[in-house]
């Protein structure tokens, strides 16, 4: 009986060594992941004149800056899973008031931090598609903000995320970069080139970067847009502003997109999206979404 108990003891003793150095593991292997600084390529932006500037504060509505950064840019609680992670989105004016155009903008498209470290909630990898002239109009709209509030906290991370960050399975947005070079929308040809690009930069994020169907949170899955083609114009200008669909159902992402974002397209511009996705639904099948549509 002793002898057992004193196996069960070295047993016990055993798996909580185990246990712990388990979770020195994930600490260390996560702490040096975040902590690891990346040099980022030069940004050179042109000057914005009065027409580029005004653009940019539409755009920084279209792309989701307000959505996410709250009214005024200022940063707020953005998301929050217990012992997974809790964001807060950075206050942007506060930030563009000690930070450089360099460094907003490799912030913004290249997925490097003004410190060097990689960011993750930030869709730079899809806002790499943007180019030097989109980029200077919207840190040029975030400079023409007032300044003020407070400095937020950045990420908190949890033991879950960290063993996420750990085990390779949350890639930085700096590790995403290469995905969004490759994995291009259907060329459908020029005529659709202007609704190309403008759904390669608003549903790429959400709906793949080749919009065949992605999964933009755990368990919610966003459909291929070949699913576009069995709408009529007049349907998907309800999508695009309202966010539900033939039926009025609400869905998951979609329905809050459209009403804080998606509504400052112009009606031209839903036209030249329309025309595009109906063109590569005519070309290209999409895999089935696992789980009934987000979006």
């Amino acid at each position: 009986m002793h002898k057992a108990l004193r196996w069960f003891g070295w047993g016990v003793a055993g798996l909580l060594l185990l246990a712990l150095l388990f979770a020195a593991w994930v600490w260390f292997a996560s702490w040096r992941i975040l902590g690891a600084t990346h040099e980022a390529a030069v940004e050179r932006l042109p000057a914005v004149n009065a027409a580029q500037l005004a653009e940019g504060g539409r755009q920084a509505r279209i792309l989701g800056c307000y959505s996410c950064h709250g009214e005024g840019l200022r940063g707020r609680l953005m998301f929050e899973a217990p012992n997974v992670v809790r964001v807060w989105v950075p206050n942007l004016v506060e930030l563009a008031a000690r930070t450089n155009d360099q460094q907003l903008a490799q912030g913004i498209r290249q997925g490097v931090g003004h410190d060097g470290r990689a960011l993750y909630f930030m869709p730079s990898a899809l806002y790499s598609r943007l180019n030097e002239a989109e980029v200077a109009a919207l840190i040029a709209h975030i400079r023409s903000l007032p300044n003020g509030g407070e400095r937020l906290a950045n990420i908190e991370w949890g033991p879950i995320g960290r063993f996420a960050l750990a085990s390779g399975g949350l890639p930085s947005q700096r590790d995403r970069m290469e995905e969004f070079r490759t994995r291009l929308p259907f060329d459908a040809g020029p005529a659709t080139a202007a609704g190309r690009r403008l759904a390669s930069l608003q549903c790429g994020d959400c709906h793949a970067p080749d919009l065949s169907g992605g999964e933009p949170m755990p368990g919610v899955h966003a459909p291929g847009l070949a699913i576009a083609g069995a709408y009529s114009r007049e349907q998907f200008r309800a999508l695009m502003r309202t966010g539900r669909p033939p039926g009025g159902r609400q869905l998951n992402m979609m329905s809050e997109v459209a009403v804080e974002d998606l509504r400052y397209y112009t009606d031209a511009e839903i036209d030249q999206i329309y025309d595009y996705l109906q063109a590569r639904a005519q070309r290209v099948t999409d895999p089935p979404a696992p789980t009934p549509e987000a979006g």
